[in-house]
């Protein structure tokens, strides 16, 4: 008896990805044949093709949706057409019962070829604003879930479901020892995980190392500074770990990590908020984005569950300072996530998305 079909779809971050990867070994459970469509060089197919052996790749073309003036911008939407078209190919070959899209960029030639091919699909929005790929996706879709009750202010009314963010369960699998040893640190002192996301933070990176002797006097550090950002004069100084970008032993690395440094994506700090890690957030800036971490972290802060600092003000203030806010602040903030846990199980999450297939 043939297996049903699943195509997920997603990509541009590791945020639009994580996701799918929670969805994937329970669609596997269930009996499903797992096919996920992104871009020839998106972080998706590194994540995917490296950690999921099950589920078959398919890359397709796609543009940049971009808010700021490219030459670019002329020429993309070709190729937003012809992804459409070898989405949709593939989508008539494999006749999946949905599609499941995490958004991103990929995302949409995905979801309008799904339209054309009469397959529902349902999409999901980690941020308080929908981004701009759900944007456009959202007309072609059959439902939307969001992460944020406050999303649901941006969306029509019936086609929206808040269900809280969807957690990888091997995020609670991580040892604390493992972590240590990975990282090469000894615990001794409490141990701070810098995260600047899988694409890294100059700025991030920048203010941390500017301090780092300082810092290393009381704390310990791992630091996940994204691809071609290692700094090699750093290497093997004691009590700091530097890694480009961590999937496998993330869980062990949190596990070992008593407090944390990160951007705002939403994906990174729901995460960081289930295994209860206080959190200093440092969202992109306007400037850099559509404000999407801004709305994140200010929302985290506003239920005492994270501090910010603005990265403009990051040249004007002492990373050590900061890190000794976080400390002092440590109780009360780990007190408030208890009360604040916002997650649906990915086996939930799973049913939910089956209830809109065909």
């Amino acid at each position: 008896m043939k297996r049903p079909v699943i195509v997920l779809t997603g990509g541009g971050t590791a945020g639009h990805v994580s996701v799918n990867e929670a969805l994937i070994p329970v669609f596997n459970e269930k009996g499903y044949e797992i096919h996920y469509i992104g871009s020839h060089d998106g972080i998706e197919k590194e994540l995917i093709n490296d950690g999921h052996t099950d589920v078959t790749y398919h890359a397709i073309q796609s543009g940049k949706l971009r808010r700021y003036f490219s030459m670019k911008n002329f020429s993309d939407p070709f190729r937003v057409g012809a992804g459409v078209l070898q989405a949709y190919s593939i989508l008539r070959k494999l006749k999946p019962e949905i599609v499941f899209s995490k958004g991103g960029f990929v995302s949409v030639p995905v979801v309008l070829a799904a339209k054309l091919a009469k397959i529902p699909v349902v999409a999901h929005e980690s941020d308080v604003s929908p981004g701009l790929a759900n944007k456009l996706a959202l007309p072609f879709s059959n439902h939307i879930f969001t992460v944020f009750e406050q999303t649901l202010d941006y969306l029509p009314n019936g086609k929206a479901t808040c269900t809280g963010a969807i957690i990888r369960p091997e995020i609670f699998s991580g040892i604390r020892n493992d972590g240590l040893r990975i990282a090469g640190l000894t615990g001794e002192k409490p141990v701070f995980i810098v995260m600047g996301g899988s694409q890294g933070s100059a700025v991030l990176n920048d203010a941390v190392r500017k301090d780092l002797n300082s810092i290393l006097a009381n704390y310990e550090v791992i630091h996940l500074c994204g691809k071609g950002n290692i700094e090699e004069s750093l290497e093997r100084i004691p009590g700091y770990s530097q890694f480009e970008y961590v999937t496998e032993g993330l869980p062990h690395l949190l596990a070992a990590a008593d407090f944390a440094v990160s951007r705002a994506g939403s994906n990174a700090i729901f995460e960081l908020l289930s295994v209860h890690k206080p959190m200093l957030l440092i969202p992109l800036s306007a400037a850099k984005s559509r404000g999407d971490q801004l709305l994140n972290a200010s929302l985290f802060k506003s239920l005492g569950i994270a501090q910010i600092v603005q990265e403009e003000d990051l040249e004007n203030v002492s990373m050590m300072n900061l890190f000794n806010q976080l400390v002092e602040e440590k109780i009360e903030l780990i007190e408030n996530m208890r009360k604040v846990s916002n997650t649906k199980s990915p086996e939930t999450m799973v049913d939910l998305i089956l209830s809109y297939r065909n």
